[in-house]
């Protein structure tokens, strides 16, 4: 007897496999079917993607001429069963789903592979695909069996369980198995028997079900991606329906690699290195613009490279970041490292069946690694928390700005599974959140690297600058609306009501903010930037950070200008007063408008101001920028050192920066306010003014401008 014909009877199959035991691919699919020269397979949903898992096992079948017979049920959605209500030829609604369920799997790298492997089989003569329907007392339902026979040319396995022929189904769910040998006297008549029961059913023989052809109808889509799979090109196929889909690039093995043309520097390889003494834990502290981006791929294409020399073992990294377009940042970047991240934002079609696929793919370890990069909002959704935390492997979480991942509602999705993790912010305390902070680092750890503007300007990775600020005083109405929310503030402090959190939306929170937003809006502030502005009317690349919404008095009486933005003001005066070419880049503003924006304000001919509130706050890379006006900025240093760090970032022909910093002061002469509460607001004001003077290249100058207001105040140390 030949070892080809003895192959199932030697393979040492169990009688029975499930998930909390064995692993069913590997333990039973893959060594049946490389000893099979037949495989039947009856499911109630069938992927292609599933052949992709099955490796060297389905690559020995097909190389000893196996024949693979397939019997499945569409998945149908909602417009599929409505015409089917209303009388549409059943046949042809059901082979548009199957070729639906079909292209669906080209979107998705690891099923298109699947997909390759089953147009050689088809290619060759050696597949077939029928469709099966439930069809008795004038009803049409779903065929939801799930059967199974491995032959060779002596014996048989059967078997029947719970798995559908998918990725989910072989890997990511909770399954079992019973299998029915032929060689065993307790297994012979089950086996025989399945068996027969598959043949029925190929024959459509079976009653109540009906059986039809589906591979005449499938060979066109799936022998032309067997062919453009093999040239690893992008190209468009025709499925035979009159559309046309675009077949995905397959991607690398997944992992991670440092570009050959990236220059990573000392500070950075530095901080790399921390990390992994810190046990692949930690926060880098590190600057607005001198690479935190750069400096955590390298630490995750470090690790994926340890891990791949250990024992090949995959690497899944999951980016989250707090804004839609800095996904967009850290994907380009990706690319740079090898391989396409996966987008996790807006509509959960658009990226859910691909992140699904690549979990299971790197559980099978069918692929060595993958990123996903998602928002702060769609992190913490129930869509994407379930699909992570069903991935046991090995998982690096970064954090983009991970002072965002500290509020509440935030903190309590952060995954334990990802043994690997790592921070990255400017300013990774939270501000007025104590607990929101020691969360952060129960979670990420100590900050275990830090590099601050100064260093940063002194080993060239960001510009030196100039600082200017200009004193402007709140109104009559301002004073008296601010000594109001500050007392307030004082009683919900003494009654220590904030120490949950100081989310945007607690009590303090939103009393802070409403201060925050009487500062930013002080009216006599916009008439002070025109006389900057006019100052500086011939010069490009030109920042405008405003406040955000309306001033919290504005009532609507007092003219059309005072029903504006103070952005929308500011734009008036900036573009059509004196006439300087101007833009708005704000949350409302589509990504795409974004993107030109940006490009056009780079080139330094088009757009000289750029306007914004917060959206150029965290992340959006804008070196070209020279000048910026801090027309409201307030005393949370987070907000105010990442706008200076905007500006700082160096470019070509970039040798120094500008900042124009309006500070808010009470009106002098008046008494509305308390002498204390004048005092402290004044301090808060100079805190980030001293912040800001210390490492200008006109210190002595700024402080010189302040001194009589320290003297008034009895801030002269401060």
């Amino acid at each position: 007897m030949t070892p080809a014909a003895r192959a199932l009877h030697m393979t040492n199959l169990h009688s029975d496999y499930r998930s909390d035991r064995a692993d069913l691919v590997k333990d039973f699919y893959v060594p049946a079917l490389a000893a099979s020269t037949q495989y039947d397979r009856a499911v109630g949903y069938f992927s292609a993607s599933v052949l992709a898992v099955l490796g060297q096992g389905l690559d020995d079948f097909a190389s000893r001429g196996g024949q693979l017979r397939i019997v499945a049920s569409p998945q149908l959605n909602q417009e599929d069963v409505t015409q089917i209500q209303a009388g549409y030829a059943l046949r042809a609604v059901l082979e548009r789903a199957a070729l639906r369920n079909l292209k669906e799997a080209c979107q998705d790298p690891v099923a298109a592979h699947g997909l390759g492997q089953l147009g050689a089989l088809v290619a060759e003569g050696r597949l077939d695909i029928k469709l099966a329907y439930v069809s008795a007392d004038d009803r049409v339902g779903m065929y939801h069996e799930k059967i199974g026979v491995f032959r060779d040319s002596r014996d048989l396995v059967a078997f029947k369980g719970s798995a559908n022929e998918t990725l989910p189904g072989l890997a990511g769910n909770f399954e079992s198995v019973e299998v029915f040998r032929s060689w065993h006297s307790g297994d012979s008549e089950r086996a025989v028997r399945i068996s027969r029961d598959f043949e029925d059913l190929w024959q459509d023989q079976t009653p109540l079900l009906r059986v039809f052809d589906f591979t005449d109808a499938a060979r066109p889509l799936i022998e032309e991606y067997a062919r453009r799979a093999k040239s690893k090109t992008v190209t468009q196929v025709p499925p035979g329906d009159g559309t046309v889909i675009t077949l995905p690039r397959p991607d690398t093995d997944g992992i991670l690699a440092i570009p050959a043309d990236l220059q990573v520097r000392d500070y950075q390889k530095q901080a790399v290195q921390r990390w992994f003494t810190n046990g692949l834990r930690g926060i880098l502290r590190m600057a607005t613009g001198i690479g935190k981006t750069l400096t955590a791929l390298s630490a995750a294409a470090q690790l994926a490279k340890r891990l791949k020399q250990q024992a090949e073992l995959p690497l899944l990294t999951v980016i989250v970041v707090p804004y839609q377009h800095l996904v967009d940042q850290w994907v380009d970047d990706v690319e740079r490292f090898g391989i396409t991240a996966i987008r996790a934002y807006e509509s959960t079609d658009a990226w859910y069946r691909r992140a699904s696929y690549l979990l299971d793919a790197l559980t099978l370890g069918t692929a060595r690694g993958g990123v996903i990069v998602t928002t702060n909002a769609t992190f913490g959704r129930d869509i994407l928390q379930p699909l992570l935390a069903r991935y046991r492997g090995h998982f690096l979480l970064i954090g983009d700005e991970v002072h965002n991942l500290g509020a509440r509602r935030l903190r309590s999705q952060l995954p334990g599974a990802a043994a690997y993790r790592l921070g990255l912010s400017a300013t990774p305390e939270r501000w007025f959140d104590d607990d929101g902070t020691a969360a952060l680092q129960g979670y990420f750890g100590d900050v275990i690297f830090e590099m601050g503007i100064a260093d940063a300007i002194r080993v060239g990775a960001l510009c030196r600058y100039t600082y200017t600020p200009v004193l402007v005083e709140l109104d009559a109405e301002e004073t008296e609306l601010y000594a109001e929310v500050t007392e307030k503030i004082a009683k919900v402090l003494a009654t220590q009501q904030f120490s949950d959190d100081a989310d945007d939306d607690s009590p303090l929170g939103r009393l802070l903010r409403k201060r925050a937003n009487i500062l930013g809006h002080a009216r006599a502030k916009l008439p002070a930037l025109r006389r900057e502005i006019v100052k500086r009317e011939n010069d490009w690349f030109q920042l405008l950070y405003c406040a955000e919404g309306r001033h919290p008095l504005a009532d609507g009486i007092h003219g059309e200008l005072d029903e504006l933005t103070q952005l929308d003001q500011a734009l008036h005066m900036v573009g059509r007063e004196l006439r300087m070419p101007a833009a708005k880049y704000v949350s409302e503003t589509p990504r795409e408008q974004r993107r030109a924006i940006l490009r056009r304000f780079s080139t330094g001919n088009d757009l000289q101001v750029l306007l914004s509130m917060r959206c150029l706050d965290e992340g959006v890379d804008v070196p070209a920028a020279r000048t910026a006006y801090l027309v409201a900025s307030s005393s949370n240093p987070r907000q105010f050192i990442q706008r200076r760090g905007r500006v700082l970032r160096r470019a070509p022909g970039k040798d120094m920066a500008d900042i124009v910093d309006f500070i808010v002061v009470p009106p002098d002469g008046m008494e509305l306010l308390h002498r204390e509460t004048e005092r402290r607001m004044v301090a808060r004001e100079l805190a980030r003014v001293t912040e800001f003077a210390c490492l200008a290249e006109n210190e002595a100058a700024t402080l010189d401008i302040l001194r009589p207001l320290r003297q008034r105040y009895g801030l002269m140390d401060a």
